[in-house]
């Protein structure tokens, strides 16, 4: 197990602009660099993150905790960890070929592309989920809560969960299960296998495909009630 203490402690430690960690390490203070951070294994644990890249081939962990995550680019092969919990998941690019946790839990998540082979977790919930783009092999979650969700593409092979629910939903196209939200903003296209409920819902494109239900129905609720 690595300590740190100190930023100093840190500092001492990079080498050619790189913090590389070898098994289980501690920050048990603030650390903000300019170099990348290079995990081979084990568990990270820390307050805050600061860096220019996160990168390693594997972040597999019992738990991944901060206080806010910060990164230019945010890049594995796969992260894999129990529960990944963050006030602000923040990053130019998170790329990963599989991400999945027990629960993934953040004030925000924001990037300007969010790339996984899979992403899974039991539930995934958020105060912000915003990217220009979200594109994954599948995206299967029970629950996937957020404030707001807005993309300019939400592409997946798959995207199952037992629920979608959101204030807004913004996005190109967009395929689910069911789908709650306030309102929500498209392209071409809205699918669902069962039911959509929200406030409104309004394709953007002059030729657009209208709402489809297969096996449920569009429920429109008016603000303030039923």
């Amino acid at each position: 197990m690595k300590i740190y203490k100190t930023q100093s402690e840190v500092d001492a430690d990079i080498k050619n602009d790189a913090l590389v960690i070898r098994g289980d390490v501690t920050f048990e203070c603030d650390i903000s660099l300019s170099a990348s951070i290079i995990v081979s294994a084990g568990d990270i644990s820390a307050r805050n993150i600061s860096a220019r890249d996160i990168s390693a081939r594997d972040i597999s962990a019992g738990d991944i905790s901060a206080w806010n995550i910060k990164a230019c680019n945010i890049s594995a092969e796969d992260i894999k960890a129990g529960d990944i919990l963050a006030g602000d998941i923040s990053a130019w690019n998170i790329k990963a070929g599989d991400i999945s946790a027990w629960n993934i839990k953040a004030g925000d998540i924001s990037a300007e592309d969010i790339k996984a082979g899979d992403i899974s977790a039991g539930k995934i919930s958020a105060g912000d989920i915003s990217a220009k783009n979200i594109s994954a092999g599948d995206i299967s979650a029970w629950d996937i809560k957020a404030r707001n969700i807005s993309a300019w593409d939400i592409s997946a092979e798959d995207i199952s969960a037992w629920n979608i629910s959101a204030d807004d939903i913004s996005a190109r196209n967009i395929s689910a299960g069911n789908i709650s939200a306030g309102d929500i903003s498209y392209y071409a296209y809205c699918n669902s296998y069962e039911s959509i409920k929200c406030t409104s819902i309004k394709g953007r494109r002059e030729k657009h495909n209208p709402p489809v239900c297969l096996d449920g129905e569009l429920i429109i609720i008016l603000k303030g009630g039923e």
